[in-house]
C-alpha cells in the first residue's frame, strides 16, 4: 500500500482560452473540474500503475463533500478528516499555445484541534504503508516542521517517506530523514539561495546523506542524487500542453519504483528515472492535471536519454 498524503487539497479548475491578456475580459473555450491537489495527482498516477493507494485528506464545507465523493466513484480510495475551514479552490488558465497560468488560493487555516485529527489518522493509516507520500503546500495553521512530524511517524512505522514540499517545510522533513524529497528549480532555489543548481543539491544531500535529492528541471527531466550515484535523466522532444500534474506524476512513477523495491530490495535507479520522465511527459500531454496515459509513458520512457554523472561525492 502506498499512502498519499495532502495537507491542502483543492477543486482545480481549468479554463481553456485562446490567449491570456491581463485586464481583459476573456472567453473560456472549455471548462474541467476535478479534485485534486498535489497527493490527489500522485494517488492517480500511482493507480493507473497498478499498485494499491489510499489518500489521506483533511476536507471541509461543501467543497470537501465533493472532493471526496468525487474521488469516491473514481475508485481513488480516501480517507478523510473532518477539519473546519472549506477545501479551497485552484484555478489554472491553459491558451492556445499551452501556456498555463494558476492561481491558488491558500486554504483555509487548519486549527489546533483539527492538527491532532489529522496526525491521530495518519498515525493510524502508516500501519501498513510501504510507502508515504506527504504532498503539496501546507495550508495556514499547520507547523512549519509539521512534514518532519508526519515523516517520523512514518519511518517509526518500518515506512519510506517521499516529500514533495517547499521552503522551511521542506527543511525540516529533511531532518527527519525521508527516503527521498523532490523540489524544482525554484524551490531548490529558495532553501538554497545563492548556490547554483549543483551546488544546492548537494547542500540538501550533506543535509540528510541517506536522502535522495530528485530535482524537477521542469521540460528538461530530472537530475537525481542519491547515495547510490548521481543521475541526469532528460525527454528527448519537447511536449506541449498542461504541466500542471506533471511533477506530481513523476513522484508516483518514484513511489511506485520504491514500493516495488521495498522493504529488501534495492531501488533501480536508471528504470525509475525512466519511469518518472515518461509518466511525468504523459501527464502533460493531458487536458487535466492528475490524468496519464500509460502507453504514452512507456513510449516516453523508453525514449529518455539518460546517463550517469561523474561528480565528487
Amino acid at each position: 500500500m502506498i499512502l498519499c498524503v495532502g495537507l491542502n487539497p483543492a477543486i482545480d479548475i481549468t479554463y481553456r482560452v485562446d490567449r491570456l491578456a491581463p485586464g481583459e475580459a476573456h472567453r473560456v473555450l472549455d471548462v474541467r473540474r476535478r479534485a485534486g491537489g498535489k497527493a490527489v495527482n500522485v494517488a492517480r498516477g500511482v493507480q493507473a500503475l497498478g499498485v494499491a493507494v489510499t489518500t489521506l485528506l483533511p476536507l471541509g464545507g461543501l467543497e470537501g463533500a465533493d472532493v471526496e465523493a468525487e474521488l469516491a466513484a473514481a475508485g481513488v480510495p480516501v480517507a478523510p478528516v473532518s477539519v473546519q475551514g472549506r477545501t479551497r479552490h485552484t484555478v489554472t488558465v491553459v491558451d492556445a499555445g499551452g501556456e498555463a497560468s494558476a492561481f491558488n488560493e491558500p486554504g483555509a487555516a487548519v486549527s489546533e484541534a483539527d492538527w491532532r485529527s489529522i496526525r491521530t489518522s495518519f498515525a493510524a493509516r502508516c500501519a501498513g504503508s510501504a510507502v508515504v507520500v506527504l504532498s503539496g503546500s501546507t495550508p495556514p495553521g499547520v507547523p512549519v516542521d509539521g512534514y518532519a512530524e508526519l515523516t517520523a511517524i512514518a519511518r517509526a512505522e518500518g515506512a519510506q517517506v517521499i516529500v514533495d514540499a517547499t521552503g522551511p517545510a521542506l527543511l525540516h522533513a529533511l531532518d527527519a530523514g525521508p527516503a527521498l524529497v523532490k523540489p524544482n528549480v525554484a524551490e531548490l532555489a529558495e532553501v538554497c539561495p545563492g548556490l547554483d543548481t549543483a551546488a544546492a543539491v548537494a547542500a540538501l544531500r550533506a543535509r540528510s546523506p541517506r536522502t535522495a535529492v530528485v530535482l524537477s528541471l521542469g521540460a528538461k527531466g530530472l537530475l537525481a542524487d542519491t547515495p547510490d550515484g548521481v543521475w541526469r535523466a532528460r525527454p528527448t522532444r519537447p511536449l506541449t500542453g498542461n504541466p500542471t500534474g506533471a511533477g506530481d506524476a513523476a513522484v508516483a512513477a518514484l513511489a511506485v519504483a520504491h514500493h516495488l523495491a521495498s522493504p529488501a530490495g534495492r531501488l533501480d535507479w536508471p528504470v525509475a528515472l525512466r519511469q518518472a520522465v515518461g509518466l511525468s511527459g504523459s501527464a502533460v500531454l493531458q487536458p487535466v492535471a492528475g490524468a496519464v496515459d500509460l502507453d504514452v509513458a512507456l513510449a516516453l520512457a523508453a525514449q529518455v536519454d539518460l546517463r550517469r554523472l561523474d561528480l565528487p561525492r
